[in-house]
């Protein structure tokens, strides 16, 4: 019997020696395309550095405007990003967090989107509309929400009409209550008492209360909380992780940018985050620039040509946008489904801008030209409105009528800001 055990030992020994020899040379054949990929965070490190600025946009020379205006005592802190040809060209963080500590902004530090948050709500219901589970043009009354009109107007306005502001109310209804502390179901049950300003369908004013229904609207639609199905189709997909709804979404984040009043640090209310669809939104600036090339066509397998088209069609006419000079250069104002539009240098620009106590953010995009930009800063100051406009003048070139021409970052007749004083910084 031994005789033959001993041929059998061997015979294993061999297969052993085999069998590892063969997995080291497998594991070495499988292991060498990690090392190749090992560096992807290098290829898609973000374009932070002058280095990584390449375009037709004067990034250097527009990077240091943004350090000039982020200085300002009107300020606090500004994340900027900027998408060329639906590629993220640039994005930065300036200023501070929080006046304070002195903390810098970054990246990665998460604020507010306010009304920008609409647009999300429009790209959701644009999605539905698309894969034919709702119909935009079906009246409120077919759906179970809290909300009342004067003269049972739900029985008229349609989706479509509810999301781009023709309820009729008058504008910002019921807002100061909010504020106040009441509630968004209760204050949408008593707009049926609320005064209009013109008949429910034939005019734009715009709301947030009444608009905010279409959270109601868009979860029953797809059988869920509104936040969790934007999560699931939206946010989940393009990648946007630090993109979250409400108050802990901000105050749990990492970074994120406290709201500032001059040089004061506002106290934090809940009031506007209980509208999720309407001013819920908050996220970095890279997540708001995922967001930005999501809505020109860079990722068609989520958000497709045909819904962009639906979620930014002009719906109806509104009055002029923000305000002054560039009131006057916005010409031809249109509203979709949370989607702004208006014709800027002969070109068609989509986008949004939002403001609650403390944060101000705006996406301005031309979306036959894949460009444009997104901004968020932690304080009440309009002037950084115009940073999208000072980037298109940038990437359109010079005007053929240098006259009309006009310096969206001006800061040439402010007075000169003073360095704030060790105890100044440290005041609460």
């Amino acid at each position: 019997m031994s005789r033959y055990l001993v041929p059998l030992f061997g015979l294993a020994a061999l297969l052993l020696i085999g069998f590892y020899s063969y997995r080291a040379l497998v594991q070495e054949q499988i292991e060498f395309p990690l090392i190749e990929t090992a560096d992807a965070d290098i290829v898609d490190r973000l374009p932070t550095e002058p280095d990584d600025w390449i375009g037709a946009i004067d990034y250097r020379g527009l990077n240091q405007r943004f350090e000039e205006l982020s200085a300002r005592p009107e300020m606090a802190g500004l994340a900027i990003a900027i998408v060329e040809e639906a590629e993220l060209r640039y994005v930065r963080g300036f200023g501070v967090i929080d006046k304070r500590s002195g903390e810098s902004v970054t990246p990665q530090t998460v604020f507010r989107w306010a009304s920008v948050s609409k647009g999300v709500a429009g790209a959701l219901a644009a999605k539905l509309s698309e894969e034919g589970q709702i119909d935009l043009d079906q009246t409120l009354n077919r759906w179970q929400t809290s909300l009342k009109l004067p003269g049972d107007a739900t029985a008229q306005i349609s989706l479509a009409q509810l999301m781009s502001h023709q309820t009729g109310l008058t504008k910002n209804a019921y807002d100061r209550k909010l504020e106040d502390g009441e509630y968004p179901g209760q204050l949408r049950a008593r707009l049926s008492t609320a005064p209009l300003q013109c008949l429910p369908g034939t005019c734009h004013s715009y709301q947030n209360i009444a608009f905010d229904t279409a959270s109601e609207i868009l979860g029953q639609a797809t059988n869920s909380i509104y936040d969790d199905a934007v999560q699931t189709q939206l946010f989940e997909p393009l990648g946007m992780e630090s993109a979250q709804f409400g108050m802990a979404g901000l105050t749990q984040a990492e970074s994120w940018a406290r709201p500032h009043r001059g040089d004061k640090v506002r106290i934090l209310s809940e009031s506007y985050w209980r509208l999720p669809a309407a001013a819920g939104v908050n996220s970095n600036i890279v997540d708001m620039a995922r967001w930005l090339s999501a809505q020109m066509s860079a990722h068609d397998d989520i958000l497709s040509k045909a819904t962009l088209a639906i979620a930014h069609a002009s719906l109806i006419r509104t009055g002029r946008v923000y305000g002054g000079d560039l009131a006057r250069a916005l010409t031809e104002p249109s509203y979709g489904l949370g989607w702004r539009s208006f014709t800027y240098r002969g070109r068609r620009l989509v986008g949004h801008s939002g403001a609650v106590d403390g944060y101000r953010a705006t996406i301005i995009f031309d979306p036959e030209a894949r460009t444009g930009v997104a901004a968020m800063w932690n304080s009440g100051w309009g002037l950084p409105f115009g940073i999208p406009f000072a980037v298109l003048d940038s990437f359109y070139g010079p005007r053929l009528d240098q006259e009309s021409q006009v310096d969206w970052l001006d800061l040439s007749d402010l007075p000169t800001p003073k360095p704030l004083e060790p105890s100044d910084r440290d005041a609460p």
